[in-house]
């Protein structure tokens, strides 16, 4: 399996339990209050679905990659900017930059394989 292939199959399944999670799981309901966006748990946990199954559906379509790596970016992109205004430790930024990065690093792998 190549690198980049394995890293867009983590990341997919990640999201999707992730999203599951936000969904179903009561500790995530309170992060969610925690973090400002209860009202939005349902929308979010939706997209981050989405998204993941964009990833998983992007190794054969490469326009869904890039929107999917693209909207995960994003998303993981302002969960860091909502921890660091929330005063989160690192230990609980560290997750959404990990994220972050895979995202970007898969965005731009889908972007080289359009050329």
């Amino acid at each position: 399996m190549e690198f980049a292939t394995a890293i867009i199959i983590f990341t997919g399944i990640s999201f999707l339990v992730y999203g599951f999670n936000s969904l179903f799981s009561p500790r995530m309901f309170s992060e969610f209050e925690r973090w400002g966006f209860s009202k939005y748990r349902k929308l979010i946990s939706v997209l981050q679905i989405l998204g993941a199954l964009g990833l998983i559906i992007g190794l054969e379509l490469n326009i869904i990659l890039i929107a999917s790596s693209l909207s995960l970016s994003t998303m993981m992109f302002v969960a860091i900017i909502v921890r660091i205004k929330i005063n989160d430790n690192i230990s609980r930024i560290l997750p959404a930059i990990t994220f972050f990065v895979l995202n970007v690093l898969i965005l731009n792998y889908s972007l080289q394989v359009l050329n």
